[in-house]
């Protein structure tokens, strides 16, 4: 019998590790399938990526584009037409109705040689008296300078400080149920002084200058103070009916309730010689301007300076509040 040792058997054949026999042939395949469709799916990515960017870009770049726009004018029209200047809202510095914005809107509308006349169409409680001064001047500066009609047109509200400035119109158009007049001046406040005694609270007010702190809601209304101040109230009204008369001239028919305070609707209005007709803008462009085609000059405040403007009284008031912690008289 012979005999054979180990040396002389040939090697068994190895396995690969963890791999069971003929599953590496048939999941090659499979691993090219989700390959390519990993490929796929990374190449869509890219391209719906791709997408969504030059999405957000462009609209990135309208919004610029619309912010720029809201601040400019109005391209004029070469062929005759009725300028527009719209005075809304409250009169006052950094609002729509600001002396700012209106001023460059009339000179614009009146420098304009296509512009047959200039409407100031007037929804407005009223507002600064100093604000509503400076366009009512302003207003019958232009109107000599380029001798061009001015004509007001108030829908809802023609009150106070916004009646200021329709009465440097050459005529005042408003509906029947407009709210027109509220010729007067107001100062108001709160007083907590009383409160103050209930609840044991002690005011302790230094001031360097016996009137400096006129008017302070927690401290007493002195008797000679509050003189000074009416004072100051019945000139500015003065002042104000002064304007009126000037504007209105004898179409004006005044009674003791005329500069009172108080205000009518628009048919009233026009019976007191306050207001002329009864129109809207399209009348008085149409029968009246005889220029049917309205431009509208009116700026506006468009979000970007809005928000430069805040930022810089953010700042503004910050460095006032440092300074006062530093040095806190006023």
């Amino acid at each position: 019998m012979s005999t054979t040792s180990n040396d002389d058997l040939p090697p068994p054949m190895q396995e690969p590790v963890g791999v069971p026999p003929m599953v590496s042939s048939q999941a090659e395949p499979v691993l090219a399938a989700l390959a390519r469709d990993f490929l796929r799916e990374r190449r869509a990515e890219r391209r719906w990526r791709l997408v969504f960017r030059l999405f957000w870009l462009l609209l990135a770049g309208l919004l610029v584009y619309n912010l720029w726009l809201q601040g400019r004018h109005v391209t004029p029209t070469a062929t005759p037409h009725t300028a527009l200047v719209e005075v809304r809202g409250e009169i006052a510095v950094d609002s729509e109705a600001s002396a700012e914005l209106l001023l460059a809107a009339l000179r614009d509308a009146f420098k304009d040689e296509a512009a047959q006349a200039v409407v100031m169409r007037i929804n407005s409680p009223g507002g600064s008296p100093v604000q509503a001064g400076i366009v009512y001047d302003e207003v019958r500066r232009l109107k000599k300078l380029y001798d061009k009609p001015v004509y007001a047109v108030v829908e809802e509200m023609c009150a106070s400080g916004a009646y200021y400035i329709a009465a440097s119109a050459d005529e005042i158009f408003v509906d029947k149920a407009s709210v027109v007049g509220s010729i007067g001046v107001l100062m108001d406040g709160f007083g907590f002084t009383g409160l103050m005694d209930k609840v044991g609270i002690e005011r302790r007010l230094l001031t360097a200058g016996e009137n400096k702190g006129m008017l302070d809601p927690f401290s007493p209304l002195q008797p000679k103070q509050r003189a000074y101040a009416q004072a100051m109230l019945d000139q500015i009204h003065q002042q104000f009916i002064a304007v009126v008369r000037e504007g209105r001239g004898k179409r004006l028919k005044e009674t003791p309730e005329t500069f009172s305070g108080l205000f009518w609707n628009g048919e009233q209005a026009v019976q007191q010689g306050l207001a002329d007709r009864f129109g809207n803008l399209d009348y008085v462009a149409r029968e009246v301007v005889k220029a049917e085609e309205v431009v509208d000059y009116t700026p506006k405040d468009n979000v970007a300076e809005r928000l430069a403007k805040r930022f810089g009284a953010a700042v503004g008031a910050g460095a006032v509040k440092a300074m006062r912690e530093v040095a806190p008289i006023r």
